[in-house]
């Protein structure tokens, strides 16, 4: 099954993420994409946000979306990218890519909230050529407490999974993205409030390389 449809979420994710990227998520997308260059996939392309960041090195953009509300709008933001881009259905755990197709990917506030991560990131890690790389925006666990154990119950509760489209905010991404494969070249860690009435929780953001 390569749709997801969450309709709710579909219909709120596109505001929330334009008022995240006016008090700075767009400057985090900015740098997160510089550099990259080839062919890249882009797992959970949303509604296509990130797509006035690509920069022009980058030949083509396979972006990943099983929502079909948020992928048609991808392809609607796709049409007007400087870059060439190529949005399609699919799942993260079963990319439609053959392995060491592509020179990189990218996984920006996505990788919370996927079925299994370390499924998700191993077909990352398939796609990905030898020595291509991961870039990476996610927002993770807290490593002090009480945010930590704040994050931990909230997750647990199913509170915010439940709001969130699904998101994990007690997961430790930095340790998975190791764990599946990749070695950390840069990784940033700061804490983000992507709206007035939300929390500042941690995020990371930087780039990890298949071996």
């Amino acid at each position: 099954m390569t749709d997801i449809a969450r309709p709710r979420f579909a219909r709120g994710y596109p505001a929330a993420a334009a008022r995240a990227d006016a008090r700075g998520g767009a400057e985090h997308r900015r740098r997160l994409l510089q550099g990259l260059y080839g062919r890249v996939v882009e797992l959970g392309a949303g509604s296509g946000l990130n797509f006035a960041h690509y920069p022009a090195t980058v030949t083509e953009v396979v972006a990943i979306e099983p929502e079909p509300t948020l992928r048609a709008r991808a392809a609607e933001a796709a049409r007007g990218a400087r870059v060439a881009i190529d949005v399609r259905a699919g799942t993260a755990d079963a990319l439609p890519l053959g392995d060491g197709e592509m020179d990189a990917a990218v996984a920006s506030l996505v990788l919370c909230s996927v079925p299994d991560q370390e499924r998700a990131l191993a077909e990352l890690r398939r796609v990905i050529r030898a020595g291509g790389e991961l870039r990476f925006y996610e927002h993770v666990i807290a490593t002090t407490q009480p945010k930590r154990a704040i994050l931990q119950f909230a997750d647990r509760s199913g509170i915010w999974p439940a709001l969130g489209g699904g998101c994990h905010p007690a997961r430790d991404t930095g340790a998975a993205i190791k764990a599946a494969g990749f070695t950390i070249e840069r990784q940033e860690r700061f804490d983000f409030r992507a709206g007035p009435l939300e929390p500042r929780i941690p995020y990371i953001l930087g780039i990890a390389r298949r071996a």
